[in-house]
């Protein structure tokens, strides 16, 4: 349900956060873009994240903050290089433009200087400045979002917990979604191995929302690590119809719900959910986090022995346009899988080579400066593996079985 007062200048004013734009449309544009990533949906009621950053532009180009927002979905959806992307590139120039014109606040020009910093491949430095706005602005659901995920791409699980108990007693009941604030907790608290309270939390934020899917999300996870396969089962069924609605995390849930089932052994149930769900989702959004759910579910069900027939060949047109994107190396790991499973060695080999040619000089791309210790020995292994050479698979994994979470993702996702 959307909410029901969307910010306008005043209110953002009032809120602490000072908006540097007269328009009290964009403004409250800006609290709908806001409300629709934080809810992970595309709200038709609003128009959608698209349509209402394209009503943003129209209602004030000059608009910092809405530039702001809008590059920062780009840039943590991780889609798109602005390296390689030279649209993308302009986009962020323009934010920068403006932001050395425009009479702006000190906390938007702290997020034009994270985006830069995060644009750069520097993404604990833009976690960092995003953790500098909460300490005076800890109402900042845009800083806590784009922290979140920035942890969560690093694999930086305390952090993540972490950043959001600092700020969670600034969020009262009455603060629209509070409750979502604390669904983010919650799935801290999961990814540190507490899940007892994770599940608490999480049921508590699901009492306020039932369609709270990144709630829902964190107890598929503690069902899972708990091995409570028929719990989970019994979760995902009663729930479906509240979070299937969250068309951006819809299929991720889905894939959970597929693991149950693969833990069970019931691997034609898994496929089922893959063909009706999982695979439509993604051959329609497009979206990263839905081509490693395809890329992950494919390959598990590769190793336990499952055909999956000629499914890879569908998902590998999707992927092969990411082959240079180079964005994080638990992205590249799933492409890899993708063109390993389809058979598509022009692509394997574009990858592989363009990963060493990155790993020589990495300057300050944090995920760059891993893919000589971590991205190609893992890169490698996936390659031995599909060969058969299980020997050599140890042997390239060993030596870092315990740096693996430094390429991201949850345990339930690196954890195959």
């Amino acid at each position: 349900m959307a909410p029901l007062c969307l910010k306008d200048c005043k209110a953002w004013q009032d809120a602490g956060m000072t908006l540097s734009t007269t328009s009290n449309e964009a403004c409250k544009l800006f609290d709908a873009t806001l409300y629709q990533y934080v809810t992970w949906t595309n709200d038709k009621t609003m128009g959608g994240i698209e349509g209402c950053l394209k009503k943003i532009r129209a209602a004030d180009p000059n608009f910092v903050m809405g530039h702001v927002i809008s590059n920062g979905l780009e840039l943590i959806g991780t889609g798109r290089s602005p390296i390689i992307d030279q649209e993308f590139e302009k986009d962020l120039k323009v934010m920068s433009d403006l932001a050395k014109t425009q009479p702006l606040t000190e906390w938007e020009k702290m997020h034009v200087a994270a985006l830069e910093t995060f644009a750069k491949g520097n993404i604990p430095k833009a976690a960092d400045v995003w953790e500098q706005i909460l300490q005076d602005h800890p109402l900042d659901l845009l800083a806590i979002k784009l922290a979140h995920d920035s942890y969560f791409y690093l694999g930086q699980q305390t952090q993540m917990r972490d950043s959001v108990s600092r700020i969670l007693p600034y969020w009262t009941p009455s603060t629209p979604l509070s409750s979502y604030v604390k669904g983010m907790y919650s799935f801290g608290l999961l990814e540190t191995n507490f899940y007892d309270q994770a599940l608490k939390v999480a049921s508590e934020a699901l009492a306020v929302d039932q369609k709270d899917c990144w709630s829902v999300h964190t107890i598929a996870h503690v069902h899972e690590m708990k091995a409570d396969i028929e719990q989970g089962l019994s979760f995902m069924k009663q729930t479906e119809n509240n979070w299937k609605g969250g068309d951006m995390l819809a299929c991720h849930v889905y894939w959970h719900w597929a693991l149950y089932y693969i833990e069970k052994g019931e691997y034609e149930a898994a496929m089922t959910l893959y063909d009706k769900y999982i695979a439509p989702i993604c051959l329609s959004s497009g979206s990263i986090l839905d081509i490693v759910d395809n890329s992950s579910l494919l390959h598990r069900l590769q190793m336990e022995g499952v055909d999956v027939g000629k499914r890879w060949d569908k998902l590998v047109q999707v992927t092969k346009k990411h082959t240079n994107d180079h964005i994080l190396i638990f992205n590249d790991l799933h492409f890899l899988m993708s063109s390993l499973g389809s058979k598509d060695h022009e692509m394997t080999t574009q990858l592989l080579q363009s990963l060493k040619e990155l790993s020589k000089s990495p300057g300050e791309n944090y995920q760059q400066s891993l893919i000589k210790e971590l991205g190609l020995p893992l890169s490698q292994a996936l390659v031995e593996f599909g060969s058969g050479n299980y020997d050599k698979v140890v042997e390239l994994m060993y030596p870092i079985r315990y740096k693996i979470l430094d390429i991201g993702g949850s345990n339930a996702q690196v954890n195959i």
